[in-house]
């Protein structure tokens, strides 16, 4: 274990010993990456950018946040950012292609249909979905005509802007392979689109923000709204409640930090922003049944 957590932009460009990445593209908001060798068990990594992988060949299993899942041939693998990878497993034929893109541009791809994306992946935890032929076929052509367009444009000045362009409808396409997923709404209205909006706010804010473990009249006042609404909010559109949200999200982090980092019992404590090692200690001991000492040891 490393306590210093791995970004996958930095995996990428400075590649350790035992992970072998092919890059296709790479810029502020986007990175294209062709191929993987692992050569040995990488270190944990905690994925800071939203990703859509699709494998043509091979399989690899590995854990989610601590949650083992199978990917493999004729299956799109879709990853929100700030997740954590581990224990990769992968068939000496596998083979994918994976694009990355920061929160900020994957907004400004889908802007109001950001809601299927935050459907799917967060209420619904959707992850590895198989798509049949003409998906792949769909997918595949638009990875060979970006791959083009990045060879073709090396020294263009408008190179950034045309793979973004790209990538949108890319994006906008999948998309609507996505929602037939999803189960049937009612026909949208304004009030319905406005509460959709702002619970995906609160999760793309819960979902960003290092410290998690804040009280919820914090996030309502991050979106100008009231306690009460907020919770309203959430119910409505998941089921759950905004604590609910909050402390599934903390468990989370903790479950990463205790398992995948060498950082002290205090350093944790520190890093999610709990008072002090006592509460902490209590407060996984409520929800885990054990102690901290005891979680990171696997009890």
């Amino acid at each position: 274990m490393d306590g210093k957590e791995n970004n996958i932009m930095d995996l990428a460009k400075n590649s350790p010993h035992s992970v072998d990445i092919t890059i296709d593209y790479c810029d502020e908001d986007v990175l294209m990456i062709d191929s993987v060798k692992m050569l040995a068990e990488p270190t944990p990594t905690r994925l800071q950018m939203n990703m859509v992988s699709f494998c043509y060949k091979g399989k690899v299993q590995f854990e989610l946040n601590g949650k083992p899942l199978l990917f493999g041939e004729n299956q799109m693998l879709l990853c929100p950012s700030n997740v954590s990878f581990s224990n990769f497993m992968m068939s000496p034929d596998f083979e994918f292609k994976a694009i990355f893109v920061t929160n900020r541009i994957l907004q400004s791809f889908l802007r109001e249909k950001m809601n299927i994306w935050t459907e799917l992946l967060y209420i619904h935890k959707m992850h590895v979905i198989t798509i049949n032929p003409d998906e792949i076929s769909f997918l595949g052509r638009f990875y060979e005509l970006l791959g083009m367009c990045i060879s073709d444009n090396k020294d263009n000045i408008y190179k950034v802007e045309i793979v973004q362009s790209l990538l949108r409808a890319a994006f906008l396409g999948m998309c609507g392979m996505l929602k037939s997923l999803l189960p049937e709404k009612p026909a949208d209205k304004t009030n319905a689109r406005q509460t959709e909006n702002l619970f995906r706010q609160f999760l793309e804010l819960l979902n960003t923000s290092h410290v998690k473990h804040r009280p919820v009249e914090y996030y309502a006042s991050e979106l100008c709204i009231s306690p009460k609404y907020l919770s309203v909010i959430c119910k409505n559109n998941s089921g759950k409640t905004a604590n609910e949200w909050i402390r599934e999200h903390v468990l989370e982090d903790i479950r990463y930090y205790l398992r995948n980092t060498d950082y002290s019992i205090k350093e944790i404590c520190n890093q999610l922003g709990f008072p002090n090692p006592s509460f902490f200690g209590k407060y996984v001991k409520e929800h885990f049944g054990v102690t901290p000492a005891q979680f990171r040891r696997g009890a």
